[in-house]
This record gives structure tokens, sequence and C-alpha cells, in this order.
């Protein structure tokens, strides 16, 4: 039995950063739910992004690097971002206009921030490819938020 409750925007985007998918269940939208949590738990294992995630935070960024699959995480981000706009969506009022653009450029940003993360140190330290990219998501909010206010006006 669904259960179609309603989410604040708040609540929709704490959940999905919890597990994506978890605000679709809890709106009802059980399908969508369960495809978003399928995809998050594959390309986390196949990226082995819980293991950089665990050797990140104990400061073996470096390691972290090594266990992380490439291939497979350059998927997450975009899954990531989509899985947060989608909850957000359902949540956010129907007037709002072009919500997806924060979310949008943060994926580009978190993406370009794995991408560099092999090469990237910040004051001579190496943040990995778990810290860099999560940096990566203010300027990519910052982005999306300013072009849409540009836009707008326009609108």
């Amino acid at each position: 039995m669904a259960n179609n409750r309603e989410l604040t925007k708040v609540e929709a985007i704490m959940w999905s950063i919890a597990l994506p998918g978890f605000a679709q269940l809890l709106t009802g939208n059980l399908i969508k739910g369960v495809f978003f949590v399928g995809l998050e738990i594959l390309v986390n294992v196949m990226g082995s992004f819980n293991k950089a995630i665990m050797y990140s935070f104990l400061g073996e960024t470096k390691r972290a690097m090594e266990v992380i699959d490439y291939q497979w995480l350059m998927f997450y981000p975009c899954l990531y971002m989509f899985v947060m706009w989608d909850a957000y969506r359902s949540a956010m009022p129907d007037t709002e206009k072009l919500s997806f653009l924060p979310f949008a450029f943060s994926a580009y940003f978190v993406t370009l921030g794995l991408m560099y993360s092999p090469i990237v140190k910040i004051l001579g330290l190496f943040p990995g490819p778990v810290f860099l990219p999560m940096l990566f998501v203010i300027p990519g909010l910052l982005s999306g938020y300013i072009i849409r206010k540009i836009l707008l006006r326009f609108l």
C-alpha cells in the first residue's frame, strides 16, 4: 500500500542525501524509489565508494584513490543529484521554475572534482576522491543559483 506522504523540500533533500531513493519511497513512488536505491547501490558497490569514504575519513586519501573504480564512480554525481532533484521537485510548488539548475551544475562540478581528484592538492594536502568532489558542490550550487536567478529575470 502506497504511503503518498508529502515531504517538505528540506525533508526530501535530507532523505536523498541519506540514501538516494528514500524520499521517493516515503512519498509512495515505490517503483521509482526502488529503482533509484538499486542504482545507487549498484554504482556504489561497483565503484567501491564506501571503501573510499571509509579510507578518506580515516585520513588515508591516497588509499581511497587506489580502491575506487573511476569508471563506475563517474556515474555517481549525476545519479545522486538527479535523484535529489527529483525528490525536491515532488515537494516544490508548481510555480517554481528552473529548480534543476543548481542540481545540474552541482552534478557537473562534482564530476569535475572527481576527475581532478588524483592530481589536486590544496595547501599541500591531498583531499582525494571523496573530499575534493564534496568541495566542488559549493561552486556547482553557486553557479546554478546565479544562472537561475539571471534566467528568472527574463521569464
